[in-house]
């Protein structure tokens, strides 16, 4: 009866020592990993170095600091009574509200005001009891005014957050914390170092490069480990968000994509008109990016890992044509991922178009449609060719750091072979 054979991933303690050429293979494996990675790295920090927001408001913050009453706030109030009363349009009868609501913090707290909320408010249902978060203005002779701002939504948010911390907990365990955690690093690097060097003079593509590699870094380091596997995967990252830059700058000067297509950068032009708003869209592009890579990449170097690991006798074109067949059906599903995403975030938009009578193509080539367009197929592109490159990483890495075990396994399968020789 042949023994049973238990999986590991650690080395095998009665495999004999690894062969002189097998050390030689591992030391270069590791050397080509860090003399991929090492530059890369250093040249990651160097830029958060330079291009790190100087902390002192931005053109674009200072503008914007005029359109709000200095001193603005926004308290909670709790309604404690409502009246409907009609909006007084006679040629759109609706019916707005007036509801008192108590200040329950700021200065004003305990303080009961009278506030009107108009159709599209009412129309949501706002009953006695509820929060809502008002705006409150000093005012320039110390009477505050205040008025509806939003609802409130602290509750439903909380609750959904600590429900996926605690089923990705509970499901991926420690390493899906990791992720967490990781998950953590990037908004901080976003909302500290992206966005305000986007708000800069800083070159926008610059900006999301160096912090998209720096988010990849640690996300993928601190979710997964520090391993050959690991480093495959962040081989494949660093490949497509540098491939996403490449083929994002020559689609949007081609297409000459002005990136002033919605309300949002209409606001922002009115604080700055000197940011580069085609540098805006580039870097949409590469920061929408980071999550699809990332999860392409990752599966792409545990595939390989794991064919190598059944069977350490492949070689480097059976690992990678194995590689491939799992890369091609994650292919498929994650392009109609990238599309029907952008056509969700697209939806009002589409159906704008809906109701324009205009030609098809004339749609589908409009300064508007164009960006979402352009964006999912550069994504696309780099998505599909991150596979093969990091296929063809991972199973070179494996095939230079082989195991003790697979070593043994070669050494036993070799003496078989010379024994029925004989």
């Amino acid at each position: 009866m042949p023994p049973s054979h238990s999986h590991s991933h650690g080395p095998d303690p009665d495999a004999p020592p690894p062969s002189p050429e097998a050390v030689r293979l591992r030391r270069r494996a590791v050397w080509l990993m860090l003399l991929l990675l090492v530059p890369v790295g250093l040249a990651t920090v160097i830029g958060l170095l330079v291009l790190w927001p100087s902390g002192e408001p931005t053109r674009a913050q200072q503008v914007a600091a005029t359109y709000l009453p200095p001193g603005t706030t926004y308290p909670d109030g709790r309604v404690v009574s409502v009246e409907d009363v009609d909006c007084g349009d006679p040629e759109r009868p609706a019916t707005c509200a007036r509801v008192v609501v108590e200040v329950l913090d700021g200065e004003g707290a305990g303080d009961f005001q009278q506030i009107d909320l108009d159709a599209v408010v009412s129309a949501n249902g706002v009953e006695e009891g509820d929060t809502l978060v008002l705006s409150r203005d000093p005012g320039a002779e110390g009477e505050a005014a205040y008025n509806f701002y939003d609802f409130e939504r602290d509750t439903p948010i909380i609750v959904l957050a600590v429900a996926f911390a605690v089923v990705v907990g509970l499901v991926a365990r420690w390493r899906g914390l990791a992720s967490l955690v990781g998950l953590g690093f990037a908004f901080f690097v976003l909302l500290q170092f992206v966005l305000p060097g986007l708000l800069s003079e800083s070159s926008p593509t610059l900006v999301s490069l160096v912090g998209s590699a720096a988010i990849m870094f640690v996300v993928l380091y601190l979710a997964h480990g520090f391993s050959a596997r690991t480093t495959t995967a962040l081989v494949g990252t660093l490949f497509g968000l540098s491939l996403v830059a490449v083929l994002g700058s020559l689609a949007v000067a081609t297409a000459r994509l002005t990136g002033l297509t919605s309300e949002e950068t209409t606001t922002l032009n009115n604080f700055d008109p000197t940011l580069s708003f085609s540098g805006l869209v580039l870097a949409g592009i590469v920061v929408a990016g980071l999550g699809v890579l990332n999860d392409v990449t990752i599966t792409q170097a545990s595939a390989i890992w794991q064919l190598h690991e059944v069977d350490d006798a492949m070689t480097w074109r059976e690992l990678y044509d194995r590689g491939m067949a799992v890369g091609r059906d994650h292919i498929a599903s994650t392009v109609y991922t990238i599309v029907f995403a952008y056509a969700g975030a697209a939806l009002p938009l589409l159906l704008l178009f809906e109701l324009y009578d205009q030609p098809w193509n004339v749609v589908l080539t409009s300064s508007a449609l164009a960006e979402e367009v352009i964006r999912t197929l550069v994504g696309a592109i780099a998505l599909v060719l991150a596979v093969p490159v990091t296929t063809a990483v991972g199973a070179f890495f494996a095939k230079a750091a082989g195991t003790s075990a697979g070593e043994a396994t070669e050494r036993r399968v070799t003496a078989l072979r010379s024994r029925f020789a004989r």
